[in-house]
C-alpha cells in the first residue's frame, strides 16, 4: 500500500499525490526559495512557542513520545495532549499531524477534538457570524468565550487550517475517540484559540461535507496507483496547472508537456471543475479558448435570448467563461489589452503628484516613502523622493511616531500646493495595504490629541473629491486586461519601467530588512537597498499613468480575437 493521505494533500494537485507516490518521471529537487523557507521557520518557531507556553500553563498535561503512550493517554481520558503521535487511520489510509488534542467529553470512550496552531490570523469581522475564543490557560470548549460578529476567515490559509482539522477529526473517529459534534481549534498568530464546529455548514470551505469530498478524489487517486504499480492500468493522473506548480518537484516535467500542448489549464484560475467541462466540450488548448465569443458566453449567463454557438453552451456551464476567453486571449498574445476603448483610459493628474509606498515586516511600517513629481513649480515643495525610516527595534509607539513625521510631511506638501493655488494629489498601488497601516499607526498613537487629529486627517484625505487619494491598482484593473493577476511588477514592466535591484519583490523585501536590522558589515548596504526598492515601486505607479495615457492604448482590445496562428516551419 502507498504511503497514507496526509492532511496537507487533502487540497494538493491530484497529479502530484500520485507522483510523489511513485511515477515515471523524476522529481528535479532544487532549493526552497529563501521566502518559502522563512515562512516555514517562522510557522515552526510559532508552533514551538505556543507548544511550550502550553506545556508551562498545563503541567499536568500528557506528552506522549510514541503512538503507544498516545492512545494510553486518550484511554486514560488526559483533559489535554501536547504534540500526540496518532496511529495511521489503516482503512482510510490517512495519517494525521496535529499539536494538541482537548478532551470534549465521554460516551463509551473519551471522546478528542484536535488543535493546530498557525501563523496566520484565523477570524474577520462578520456581523451575522459567531466564533467561540479561549485562551491558552483555558483551551477546553467550555472555557471559551462566545464572540459575536466575527468568523473565521476565506483566506486559503484558513481554509487548509480548517481541512487539517477535518481530516485528524476523521483520524480520531476511525480510533475510536472522536468528538461526535466534529469540533476542533486553531491557535493563531496572537496565541487566541479559536474553537470550530466542522459537522454544519458554518464553514463551507472546510466543514467536513466539503472536506469528505475533496478526501474522496484523492482516496481514488490512491487505488489507481496501487492498480498502476501492480501493472493492471495507465498511470492515475494527468498533469494540469496547479497554484502549486510553482513549488513542486515535479513542475519542470509538467510544464514542459503542458507548454508543449498549449493546455487550457495554463489559462490563470481555472478550477479542475471548469478545466473537465472545457475539455468535455473539446476545448483543450488555450487558443481555442481564446477563439470563443466572450460576448456569446456572457450573454448566455446571463439568459439573454437568442444566446446560441460553443461558446453558449459552454456559458451556461462555466462560470465566467468570459473571463478566462479574455485570460486567454492574453496568454495567446503574450501581450495585455485594453478593457475599455483608448479615450477611456488614463487616470487623475494634478500639478503635484506624490507617489506613496510603504515597506512592512510582519505586522509593522518601518518605511514610508514618497515621490514628488511637479507639473508647475510651487514654492516650498521640491521634487524626488523624499522616505521616513527607521530600522531600530519597532515598537507599536515608533511605528506611529514614525507615520506621524511622514503624515506631517504630507499635510505640508498639500497645504504648499493650496497655498499656491496648485493641485495635489496622491497615488499607491493597492490601497488596502496603505490604508490598513495608516489605520493601525492612527491606532497605535498614545496621545489622544494626535491620534484624534492623525485620524480625523486621514479620513478627510481618503474622502475628499476630487480623489486626492487615488488607487493605481483599481484605476489599472478597469482599463487592462492580464492573463491572471495584476501585480505592480507585472503592468509596469509592461509599460516600460524597471527595478533598479535585480531581484525585487515584497517577499525578498524581508529578507533585506532582517539584514538591515543586524549586526552584519553589510547592513547599510540592505538598508540603501530597501530604499531604492521602496522609490522605485513609488516611480513605478508614476510611469503606470504616464503608461495608460500613452503607449497603452495602443493595445489591442479584449473583444477582438487573437491573431491566426502561423503554421511551423517544415
Amino acid at each position: 500500500m502507498a504511503q497514507p493521505l496526509r492532511a496537507d494533500e487533502v487540497q494538493a494537485c491530484p497529479h502530484r499525490v500520485a507522483l510523489v507516490r511513485g511515477a515515471p518521471v523524476e522529481p528535479v529537487r532544487a532549493e526552497e526559495p529563501a521566502s518559502l523557507a522563512r515562512r516555514r521557520e517562522r510557522a515552526l518557531a510559532h508552533r514551538r512557542a505556543v507548544l511550550a507556553a502550553l506545556a508551562e500553563l498545563h503541567p499536568e498535561a500528557a506528552r506522549p513520545r510514541s503512538v503507544a503512550e498516545t492512545v494510553a493517554a486518550l484511554e486514560r481520558g488526559d483533559e489535554l495532549v501536547l504534540s500526540p503521535r496518532l496511529p495511521v487511520d489503516l482503512v482510510g489510509r490517512r495519517i494525521a499531524s496535529v499539536q494538541a488534542l482537548v478532551r470534549t467529553g465521554r460516551e463509551n470512550r473519551f471522546s478528542y477534538a484536535p488543535v493546530v496552531v498557525k501563523n496566520h490570523e484565523v477570524a474577520e469581522p462578520a456581523a451575522t457570524r459567531t466564533l467561540w475564543r479561549a485562551e491558552l490557560a483555558r483551551p477546553r470548549r467550555a472555557d471559551a468565550e462566545r464572540v459575536v460578529g466575527v468568523g473565521a476567515r476565506t483566506s486559503s490559509p484558513m481554509t487548509r487550517s480548517g481541512l487539517a482539522l477535518a481530516h485528524a477529526t476523521r483520524v480520531l473517529g476511525a480510533l475510536g475517540h472522536g468528538d461526535p459534534v466534529a469540533r476542533g481549534a486553531v491557535v493563531d498568530r496572537g496565541r487566541t484559540l479559536w474553537w470550530l464546529e466542522l459537522a454544519g455548514d458554518a464553514h463551507p470551505r472546510f466543514n467536513l461535507a466539503a472536506y469528505d469530498r475533496l478526501y474522496d478524489e484523492r482516496r481514488a487517486v490512491l487505488e489507481a496507483h496501487d492498480a498502476w504499480r501492480e501493472g493492471a492500468g495507465d498511470f492515475p493522473t494527468q498533469p494540469f496547472w496547479h497554484r502549486e506548480c510553482p513549488e513542486c518537484p515535479f513542475a519542470p516535467h509538467c510544464g514542459a508537456e503542458l507548454a508543449a500542448r498549449d493546455d487550457v489549464s495554463l489559462v490563470r484560475f481555472t478550477t479542475s471543475a471548469q478545466q473537465a467541462r472545457l475539455r468535455g466540450a473539446g476545448v483543450t488548448t488555450r487558443r481555442a479558448l481564446a477563439l470563443l465569443d466572450p460576448d456569446e458566453a456572457r450573454r448566455a449567463r446571463e439568459g439573454v435570448p437568442g444566446a446560441d454557438g460553443p461558446a453558449a453552451a459552454l456559458g451556461r456551464e462555466v462560470e465566467h467563461l468570459d473571463q478566462l476567453i479574455y485570460r486567454a486571449r492574453v496568454a495567446v498574445d503574450g501581450a495585455l489589452r485594453r478593457r475599455v476603448e483608448p479615450e477611456a483610459m488614463g487616470c487623475a493628474r494634478a500639478d503635484v503628484e506624490v507617489d506613496i509606498d510603504m515597506e512592512s515586516y510582519e505586522d509593522a511600517t518601518y518605511l514610508w516613502g514618497a515621490v514628488v513629481s511637479l507639473a508647475r513649480p510651487v514654492p516650498g515643495v521640491t521634487s524626488g523622493y523624499h522616505a521616513e525610516a527607521t530600522f531600530e527595534s519597532l515598537t507599536p509607539a515608533g511605528e506611529a511616531a514614525l507615520f506621524a513625521r511622514f503624515w506631517a510631511w504630507l499635510e505640508g506638501v498639500r497645504t504648499a500646493c493650496e497655498d499656491a493655488g496648485a493641485t495635489f494629489c496622491a497615488y499607491c498601488f493597492w490601497a488596502t495595504a496603505e490604508d490598513g497601516a495608516m489605520d493601525r499607526a492612527v491606532a497605535r498613537t498614545e496621545d489622544e490629541a494626535l491620534a484624534r487629529a492623525l485620524g480625523e486627517g486621514v479620513a478627510s484625505f481618503r474622502r475628499a473629491r476630487p480623489a486626492r487619494w487615488v488607487d493605481l491598482h483599481d484605476v489599472v484593473s478597469r482599463q487592462i486586461q492580464t492573463d491572471g493577476p495584476l501585480g505592480l511588477k507585472l503592468v509596469a514592466r509592461a509599460a516600460g519601467f524597471d527595478w533598479r535591484d535585480p531581484s525585487p519583490s515584497g517577499e525578498a523585501s524581508i529578507a533585506w530588512y532582517e539584514r538591515a536590522v543586524g549586526d552584519d558589515a553589510d547592513a547599510d548596504a540592505h538598508r540603501r537597498r530597501l530604499l531604492e526598492y521602496n522609490e522605485d515601486d513609488c516611480r513605478a505607479t508614476r510611469a503606470l499613468r504616464d503608461w495608460l495615457e500613452g503607449d497603452a492604448r495602443a493595445l489591442p482590445h479584449r473583444d477582438e480575437p487573437p491573431a491566426p496562428s502561423r503554421p511551423e516551419a517544415s
